[in-house]
């Protein structure tokens, strides 16, 4: 029963999406569209991928929280890496640093991991049990990142305070 809430979940998204990129809403295409996301959904029931992991439902509410704050700390680096880079005498200190994880699955682990990547100027090299390994183009964006205000961020939308 609650592999049926995720199949009809993720049908319900990947139609929704469809429809946002589409942009077209002629009765056969919404019902192509439709069918395909059905269709999808099918397959990955079949190969046994459709569950909280793959689709986590569970952490919707959540992101609406999460999503806005990651792009306000997206673009802020953007901005610094930006000036870097105009940056007559390209001021960079490439670091490699051990950012402690407080996640508690790996749902939670990989959404820190993606987040750091995402984050310009940082890119997760390696992750391990409590820990990421993280090359940060400045000094300053290492420090940032090991404050923790990231991974207390991520720990809150996993589920746990």
């Amino acid at each position: 029963m609650k592999n049926t809430a995720y199949a009809f979940s993720s049908a319900v998204v990947l139609f929704v999406f469809w429809l946002l990129l589409s942009g077209f809403f002629t009765a056969f295409l919404v019902t192509v569209g439709a069918l395909t996301a059905i269709a999808i959904v099918a397959l990955g029931r079949r190969m046994e991928v459709v569950d909280h992991e793959g689709h986590p439902i569970h952490l919707s509410w959540r992101a609406l929280g999460y999503w806005p704050w990651l792009a306000k700390e997206i673009v802020k680096s953007a901005w610094g890496v930006s000036r870097i880079i105009v940056h007559p005498r390209l001021p960079i200190s490439p670091t490699l640093v051990r950012a402690k994880t407080s996640q508690k699955s790996a749902v939670g682990v990989v959404t820190y991991a993606n987040s750091i990547t995402l984050t310009p100027g940082t890119i997760s090299v390696d992750v391990r049990e409590g820990e990421i390994l993280v090359h940060a183009l400045t000094r300053e964006g290492a420090a940032g990142l090991l404050e923790g205000e990231m991974d207390r961020r991520v720990t809150r939308f996993e589920g746990r305070s």
